[in-house]
């Protein structure tokens, strides 16, 4: 398997305050992991650094070959949009946008030259609704849906750009019990019949144990813990 992003040695300090401490981290293409840590643990400063929002004081990160921490804002930004697709625990949906709309939008800011163009950004936009299941809610507005069917829309969105990795910050923190295990079982045929990297960051038990492979993080050290 190819290593689709490697952290060596990677810190974070705030004011000389380390947050982060000597992180290494390897995730194979199509591996399905998750981070756990308690509040304060680092988890989400990690989750900026690997999702390309925040740079590493020291070490490297390199993100399916692309030794990030030597770039700029710019391009940061464009390994961001190419390479990773972001599931939040709030779904980031506009409103008073149909389902589609909100799937291409972000792809729309990606791509400024007129027309690929429109209509094909749509096409697939439906393929990915099909594809987590929501064919039958084309044409609805986020309002008109429950909170699981609004992540699953988030989650087609994310897929839109068949990004190298899906990072997920805790993706089922506003769903309840029903809609959790909708979501999980989506990631889990991702994984199974595309071989979807995911990466989710959670403090929720019962999602970590559906990844394959669980790191914990405390006190900005990470370590296996199966």
């Amino acid at each position: 398997m190819s290593a689709v992003l490697e952290l060596r040695g990677v810190t974070r300090s705030f004011d000389g305050v380390p947050v982060l401490r000597q992180v290494d981290l390897d995730v194979d293409r199509g591996e399905y992991v998750a981070i756990v840590g308690p509040s304060g643990s680092g988890k989400s400063t990690l989750l900026n650094v690997i999702g390309c929002l925040d740079r590493p004081t020291s070490g490297t990160y390199r993100l399916q070959g692309v030794e990030t921490t030597e770039l700029g804002e710019r391009g940061r930004a464009a390994v961001r949009a190419g390479s990773i697709g972001f599931v939040f625990q709030s779904f980031h949906l506009l409103a008073h946008l149909s389902i589609e709309d909100n799937v291409t939008l972000a792809e729309t800011y990606r791509h400024r030259q007129p027309g690929v163009e429109r209509r094909s950004r749509r096409e697939r936009a439906v393929t990915q609704l099909t594809r987590v299941g929501l064919g039958h809610r084309l044409g609805y507005r986020p309002t008109l849906l429950s909170g699981g069917e609004r992540q699953r829309v988030a989650i087609a969105r994310a897929l839109l750009g068949r990004p190298a990795l899906l990072l997920c910050d805790e993706p089922t923190g506003n769903l309840d019990a029903a809609n959790t295990a909708a979501v999980l079982e989506l990631f889990d045929e991702l994984r199974r019949d595309e071989g979807i990297t995911i990466l989710t960051i959670t403090h929720d038990a019962s999602v970590a144990d559906r990844a394959a492979r669980v790191v914990e993080i405390d006190d900005g050290v990470l370590g296996e813990r199966r």
